[in-house]
């Protein structure tokens, strides 16, 4: 049985686009879940688009994302070069061997000449104008240094048919398709003809790439015939949308990995997430690591229909994989977001991690959830107010003179005494804990909603500043 080998082929023109890596995703998964090899191939012949450093942000995704391929340019292989700039000689040797085939032909039609025959339909196809020129005036052509390009020779008659793994039979009429350049006057190969070469040579058993080139996917068979090469199986996946109109686009705001790593979602949850646009393992587990998808990943719970990105799910599972770290991994993590902060070099950023680590979904709330802790002033007395444990502001004038008189005592001023002595403060004064706790935790922070308890929050604020915001707190109400 041939050997399972699955490739992913970006174009260095900048940050890894979330459809790019999920097609990663998927062809890493289909080949490891079968024993096979997953190779990475950079795409740079167009070199308008090329970026610089493009292609380390791709090797550094990559890895981020944990897909480790077996060959790519940077860790060698047997079938390379892996960088098609590299591979010019290649592509030259079998343009011309192609056109000798019949399957491509010399063009030497001028921009004037084009753009005259789209004068009046933008989308008219190439009229076949070279095809039929003699070899010896082509070759004389060439040695005059006339500019040409090499277009493929598209049948005008009949129709191309091949089995999509996904999307079952597909056919397509040759007078759909056009007579596309194969190699550019610059000698560069267009992807129509290099992704063809390179699959073929790189023996690339299944070709797994975006739906967009299902009806491409005819002309890439008539060179793999032509040649008399077999043609790989093809996987399309489904478009990844924004919503129900509008694909998931840069135009439209965040689509790029990096992106997401940058509002502070982890890698680990990027992946699962994207592996489930698209497609439903049959158990319907959506929390998953990559082992658990090459274990459970089959092209029978790959959809054929768009998918909608959904950022609240994905902040959801986000959320998940947060809880699921120890301290010291969510600490690593959040710590540039701490930095952030206004709190960075007043409060103990380690203590704060292990509150905020279940009360996160994403990194980047971190300040939003804290910045309040570093600038505590006037705030509303009706906080004090609360139906369940009975209290509101005078309860409270009532109850701050004893919890400072409590805290003054305690010496060592961790959570757990804390919360030890002042319950037995509270039970000796016949209070109830809740009570005497939403005091004391208003008091000292002035919010509704905090990452932690009173004690919790006192013992990052430590003693001297505790007493501060109590006293503060309790000549407040005295005063309104």
């Amino acid at each position: 049985m041939k050997k399972v080998r699955t490739r992913f082929a970006p174009s260095p023109t900048g940050f890894m686009h979330l459809g790019g890596m999920r097609t990663a995703l998927y062809a890493y998964i289909y080949a490891k879940a079968r024993g096979g090899d997953f190779i990475l191939r950079i795409e740079d012949t167009d070199r308008e688009r090329y970026v610089d450093g493009a292609v380390e942000v791709i090797y550094q995704t990559l890895k981020d994302g944990g897909l480790i391929y077996d060959e790519g340019p940077d860790v060698g292989g047997s079938f390379g070069p892996y960088v098609q700039s590299e591979r010019m000689e290649i592509y030259k040797k079998y343009a011309e061997l192609l056109v000798e085939k019949g399957g491509a032909y010399y063009c030497f039609c001028d921009k004037a000449r084009l753009e005259e025959l789209k004068k009046d339909d933008e989308n008219a196809k190439y009229d076949k104008h070279c095809l039929n020129l003699s070899k010896e005036e082509v070759e004389m052509r060439i040695k005059r240094g006339d500019s040409y390009v090499i277009r493929q020779n598209i049948p005008e008659h009949g129709v191309g048919t091949y089995t999509d793994l996904v999307f079952g039979e597909i056919s397509v009429d040759y007078s759909d398709l056009d007579d596309n350049v194969l190699i550019k006057s610059d000698g560069m190969p267009t992807y129509n003809f290099a992704n063809v070469v390179d699959d073929h040579l790189m023996e690339i058993s299944h070709v797994i790439r975006g739906v967009e080139y299902l009806s491409s996917t005819p002309k890439y068979n008539l060179m793999y015939d032509a040649f008399g090469w077999e043609r790989p199986e093809y996987i399309h996946l489904p478009v990844i949308m924004k919503d129900a109109t509008r694909k998931l686009s840069k135009r439209y705001g965040d689509a790029n990995f990096d992106d997401f790593i940058a509002k502070g979602f982890t890698a680990p949850a990027i992946m699962n997430y994207i592996a489930l646009l698209g497609w439903c393992p049959k158990d319907n587990v959506e929390k998953m690591n990559l082992d658990d998808m090459i274990e459970k990943f089959s092209l029978d719970g790959v959809s054929k229909s768009p998918s909608i990105f959904d950022e609240t799910k994905l902040r959801w599972l986000n959320g998940e994989y947060l809880k699921a770290m120890d301290d010291e991994e969510f600490f690593a993590l959040a710590k540039p977001f701490f930095e952030k902060s206004k709190v960075y070099g007043k409060f103990d950023i380690k203590k704060l991690a292990k509150l905020l680590k279940s009360r996160v979904e994403i990194l980047s709330e971190i300040p939003e959830k804290i910045d309040w802790l570093a600038e505590f002033n006037s705030y509303d007395k009706e906080l004090f107010f609360n139906k369940k444990n009975k209290t509101n502001s005078e309860v409270a004038i009532s109850l701050l003179p004893e919890i400072i008189e409590s805290v003054k005592g305690i010496s060592d001023f961790t959570n757990a005494t804390l919360f030890e002595k002042l319950s037995e403060k509270a039970t000796a004064l016949g209070v109830k804990t809740g009570a005497f706790f939403w005091v004391m935790r208003i008091a000292i922070t002035g919010q509704a909603v905090t990452p932690g308890g009173a004690t919790e929050m006192a013992e990052i604020l430590q003693k001297e500043e505790t007493l501060r915001r109590l006293q503060f707190s309790l000549d407040m109400l005295k005063n309104s």
